[in-house]
């Protein structure tokens, strides 16, 4: 496993002839990523780059926004934040915010810890991504309703009061500049985005494929990073620490409470789990082939910028089969 340099832009490569993938398979998959208004594409194996492509005007030092594949990054500077003993995320998140940070009764808002926020299982009513209090009102009890929801975003507050700084300052000693990673937090009013370049990307889908190690030295310790990438709760198993889990046997998505039979990317690794963001923003991890994937770009189809509904990540796995097997 090879870790690039933390202080210059010297990042080794590996052929596809060396792997002995299918080299003729390339072009209709650059083709594809370009139809689908990709703007970069990675892939590493071993954490070398076999593939770098960047698409309309896109560079090596453009920053592009993550949406909610950042997700991740909260929920790794989370658990980073619980091993060094500021938080326990099995502790109430009042704890760490006081009382009344929800509309909810009381007792309602007592349920609520910082694993709830992380598995989407707050139970906070839905109807409104706006994450203000008086949003923050009451619809099922902690634990017993998976929705996919702004409110993780109170994480990041629980991070900054348990560690009495702001979440950017402990993000980028903690994490960020751990792992060389460029970038910055833009933090809206309703959505706070991680804006990075591509490589940045690829850090940190590295770090992840090598169980929160980075070179030698644990970034995240392996059993937090191993919970984060495993079924987190019964009620969507394709769902870790907002991580997105393929190969488990159903699956829901972001805006409604049916239940899918089936893989979240059926022409995907089974042992694949992923940072996914919305227009199509990805980090693949895939444990077995010691690969990581990143796409960055615009939606894959903008009648459809949301999630893996879209179609987008299955036909885009097909062509990367055809490379790679």
């Amino acid at each position: 496993m090879y870790f690039p340099s933390n202080t210059d832009t010297t990042w080794e490569t590996t052929s596809l002839s060396s792997l002995g993938w299918n080299q003729s398979a390339v072009q209709p998959l650059k083709d594809y990523l370009l139809q689908t208004s990709t703007k970069s594409f990675m892939i590493l194996v071993n954490g070398r780059i076999v593939m770098e492509e960047y698409f309309n005007g896109h560079t090596s030092t453009t920053s592009w926004q993550w949406n909610s594949a950042g997700k991740t990054l909260v929920a790794t500077t989370t658990g980073i934040a619980q091993q060094e003993g500021l938080l326990n995320i099995n502790n109430k998140v009042s704890n760490y915010l006081g009382t009344g940070w929800t509309s909810e009764p009381i007792d309602k808002e007592n349920l609520i810890t910082s694993k709830h926020l992380l598995t989407m299982t707050s139970g906070i009513n839905d109807a409104s991504e706006l994450v203000i209090k008086s949003n923050l009102t009451y619809l099922a009890d902690a634990g017993t309703r998976w929705s996919y929801h702004n409110v993780f975003q109170k994480l990041m507050d629980v991070v900054a009061a348990a560690g009495n700084q702001d979440f950017e300052s402990y993000f980028n000693a903690k994490l960020k500049n751990k792992i060389g990673m460029d970038g910055f937090w833009n933090n809206g009013l309703i959505f706070k985005v991680y804006h990075s370049n591509t490589r940045s990307m690829a850090r940190f889908g590295l770090l992840a494929l090598n169980k929160g190690k980075w070179n030698n030295e644990t970034i995240i310790n392996e059993s937090f990073l191993n919970e984060s990438i495993s079924t987190s709760q019964n009620i969507n198993p394709s769902y870790g620490y907002l991580w997105w889990l393929n190969g488990k046997t159903s699956y829901m998505v972001p805006g409604g409470q049916t239940v899918y039979q089936g893989t979240l990317v059926p022409n995907a690794p089974a042992d694949m789990y992923a940072a996914m963001g919305a227009e199509d923003q990805r980090i693949y991890v895939i444990p077995g082939k010691k690969m990581v994937v990143i796409r960055m770009g615009d939606a894959s189809d903008s009648a459809n910028p949301s999630f893996a509904v879209s179609g987008f990540d299955n036909a885009l796995w097909q062509k990367i089969n055809a490379v790679i097997n």
